[in-house]
This record gives C-alpha cells, structure tokens and sequence, in this order.
C-alpha cells in the first residue's frame, strides 16, 4: 500500500517551511520519526510513519526535492481549492464575499478536523487569493462580530456563531479537499 496521493504536502507533512534547509529537515525527520515510530508504545502510528519516511526520502534528495518543488504550486492550488455556492446572490458587494469566503474557509477547515480547526493569514492568502492588506478589515470585522477568532497557535478559526452564521447563509463549500486523506489516520 502506498501512502502518497497526487495532494500530498511534504512540507506540511514535516512542518517545514519550503525553504528549509537539509540539516532542518534532518531534525524535523528524526523528530518525527521517533514520535510515531511504530515500536514507540505511546504516540507510535505505522502510517504516519510510513508517510514521514516517504516525505524524508523525496525532500532529502536533491534531485527529487527539484522536481517536487516544480509540482509544488500545482499541489498548493489543488491541496486548498474549493468552491463556494452561495444561495443568494451578494449584489457584488465585494467585502460581503470575501467575508463569506474566509467563513466558508474556516468553516470547512473546522469540519475536516475539530480539534486542529485554524488557518494562518498565509494559508487564507493562497486560498482566497486576496492578499493580507485586502483581508485585513474583513478579519477585523469577522473577530469582531466573534465569528472567528484567534487559536492559540495564532491560526483563525471559526467560533460557534460564525458556524450558525454559516449554515443561515447557506455558505456551503463542495468538493473540498483541505488535507489529504490517508488510511488509518
């Protein structure tokens, strides 16, 4: 059985910025390794181990680190896209979408996994498409009303009322695959 899927993030996968160096990736591997190595009684998980070796292997090889990196934008833009429906039309009414947009993003992001639910500015960025200045007011407005907030690890995620507000609007995302799916995980 084969871990890896055309959405696979390595990067993610480790936790390791893109331009990580190889001693960097080095430690997060040996890191991670450990931790869900399967003979470690407490935290062991074979898949997880499975796919922080295949990780290592590719992001460890230069040659096979290049041609990654060459699919990498590909596997972001595939990795985080979506589409919104929105039962009624926002009579153009850009900041309303945006809004919207980062709500469904949220929202979706919370139902894929409960317990790990926020997205950073830089993932909203590449997801949305609107740079941070552009956000900036509409997270404002969002943290305000107390439909998202602030998480801990400095992520947003959506609050109770942002999920009410969500399903009132009918802000539905379809076909979204936020995290790629491995088996047993």
């Amino acid at each position: 059985m084969t871990v890896q899927n055309d959405l696979t993030d390595y990067y993610e996968f480790l936790q390791i910025n893109q331009n990580a160096d190889t001693e960097t990736i080095e430690k997060v591997f040996r890191m991670l390794a450990k931790r869900y190595h399967p003979d470690n009684s407490s935290t062991g998980d074979v898949e997880k181990f499975k796919m922080i070796m295949e990780a290592y292997r590719v992001l460890s090889d230069p040659e096979k680190r290049a041609a990654y990196d060459l699919k990498y934008p590909e596997i972001q833009r595939q990795k985080w896209q979506f589409h919104i429906s929105i039962s009624e039309d926002s009579n153009g009414d850009d900041e309303k979408k945006i809004r919207r947009d980062i709500l469904a993003a949220v929202y979706t992001t919370r139902r894929k996994n409960v317990n790990d639910a926020g997205l950073g500015t830089w993932h909203l960025e590449k997801l949305l498409g609107f740079p941070q200045q552009v956000m900036e007011f509409e997270i404002w407005y969002l943290k305000e009303k107390r439909w998202i907030e602030r998480t801990e690890s400095g992520k947003f995620a959506i609050t109770v009322d942002g999920v009410d507000i969500v399903e009132q609007d009918k802000i539905i995302a379809q076909n979204v695959k936020l995290i790629p799916v491995l088996e047993g995980v």
